[in-house]
């Protein structure tokens, strides 16, 4: 079974659920009918990335990216969801620690929007910080659903206090477009890979439209997104330095001035740049080829003009831990071994993904208690790297590539190729929590796992 059709089954018990959860009496009835904090209608929508190169794809109210949603820390809010389309979909809200009913993910047992219907959703949004809304429906090889689509969107929750270190702040998400299935050219059993026509900064090709206009001495907040379905990214401004300050919307122990930002599926990265070069750069992909599908986004000194500048930095290895500190990790209540491994495509088809030598929904739950703390442990025995990501839990990186640290705390780890890394979790959320790689390919096709309270 693979994961299409366990969401296929899953669904009818989901929307019974759903029902009896929304309607159980009258309290709820009138609950329903109150006035939402936000609404979201998914539905077709035509993205006009640059004069002639327009997609169409599936967004959130008519745009890509959706709106942004700005909450505030520990008050309740409800969000009433539309769904024009003809399939049921799931809206994750990325990040937050919240009950598994409204996660978004119908691995956790979230009821679906149905097609052509609505579902209202409340919570108490935590914790602070930047954070996202996605779908989290299945694509397997239809590259217009799921993440290859437009229905992604920032979520920023208030802190209860903000710092307010910087002059403005700016939400970029960036996107790859028109994907299409190509024969990888390494190892010749390898399976099938996803290749991009286009790429875009907010919806926009680097040249077309606005450029973000900043003045000497400002300091910006960049707020920075990657919502690729498969990629991770590295990105840089010449003659600028990136002072980051957040990652995956969680304050780092240690900020740190950086020349390139390396951004896996899902994780965000917020880093303020002190406009200090007056010019007309490009702020975009470090790969020449990337950049000339459109990754990119021109920055604009104010009374400057010209073409844009793109200055090749030097190369520079990234490393979560030096945003945090050297440590030995406090012994863990409980340890998890994840190796993950490929069973290649033949060239063929898509390759499939192993945990532990079983692909989803196969693998072996973890079973954990509320309270207690534990340490998984991933070993990537593949060529590939992989954006792993934790629902409704934050987790701290203990290990990355056979180094000691502590003091990051995310609910995204890239883990390189041929690589390790270690992370621990309080088990505090109790109910079912999906563990899996983020990149829509690896998900799709079995690199995902669940984790029981007992």
């Amino acid at each position: 079974m693979d994961r299409r059709q366990f969401l296929t089954a899953t669904s009818a018990i989901a929307l019974q659920a759903g029902a009896h959860a929304l309607f159980p009496n009258l309290t709820e009835a009138m609950h329903t009918a109150a006035k939402p904090d936000f609404t979201l209608r998914i539905a077709p929508v035509s993205v006009e990335l640059a004069p002639g190169k327009i997609v169409k794809t599936v967004g959130y109210n008519g745009t890509v990216p959706g709106p942004l949603l700005r909450m505030h820390e520990g008050v309740s809010t409800m969000v009433d969801v539309f769904n024009d389309t003809n399939v049921d979909e799931l809206v994750h809200w990325h990040g937050l620690m919240l009950p598994a009913e409204v996660d978004g993910a119908a691995e956790e047992g979230t009821p679906p929007v149905p097609a052509h219907g609505q579902r209202r959703y409340t919570f108490v949004p935590k914790p602070a910080g930047t954070r996202l809304y996605h779908t989290h429906n299945a694509a397997g090889a239809d590259l217009t659903k799921g993440m290859y689509s437009g229905q992604f969107g920032f979520l920023y929750i208030e802190p209860k206090s903000e710092p307010g270190n910087y002059d403005r702040e700016v939400f970029l998400a960036i996107h790859q477009w028109e994907p299409s299935t190509a024969v990888h050219m390494g190892p010749p059993n390898n399976g099938l890979e996803i290749s991009y026509q286009y790429a875009s900064f907010n919806g926009k090709m680097l040249g077309h439209g606005e450029p973000i206009r900043v003045r000497t001495g400002e300091r910006v907040l960049f707020r920075l997104l990657n919502a690729s379905a498969t990629d991770d990214l590295k990105i840089a401004l010449p003659g600028h330095q990136f002072q980051v300050i957040a990652l995956d919307g969680n304050p780092v122990l240690t900020p740190r001035a950086v020349n390139i930002l390396q951004i896996g599926v899902t994780e965000r990265i917020d880093a303020i740049v002190e406009m200090k070069q007056p010019g007309v750069w490009i702020f975009g992909a470090t790969g020449d080829d990337e950049r000339q599908k459109g990754m990119g986004v021109v920055i604009e000194y104010a009374g400057q003009k010209g073409e844009p500048q793109w200055i090749a930095p030097a190369k520079e290895p990234w490393d979560y831990g030096a945003f945090g500190k050297t440590q030995i990790p406090p012994d863990p209540d409980g340890k998890f071994e994840l190796v993950f491994r490929k069973i290649p495509g033949e060239r063929l088809r898509f390759n499939r993904w192993t945990i532990n030598g079983k692909s989803f929904p196969d693998t072996d739950p973890l079973i954990v208690r509320e309270g207690k703390r534990y340490r998984m442990v991933f070993r990537n025995e593949s060529g590939d790297t992989h954006p792993l990501h934790l629902h409704r839990h934050t987790f701290e990186i203990t290990n990355f590539a056979g180094k000691l640290m502590g003091g990051v705390h995310k609910d995204v780890v890239l883990v390189n190729p041929f690589s390790t890394a270690e992370i621990d979790f309080v088990a505090n959320n109790p109910g079912l929590t999906l563990f899996h790689c983020h990149a829509q390919l690896h998900m799709d096709f079995g690199f995902m796992n669940l984790i029981k309270y007992a």
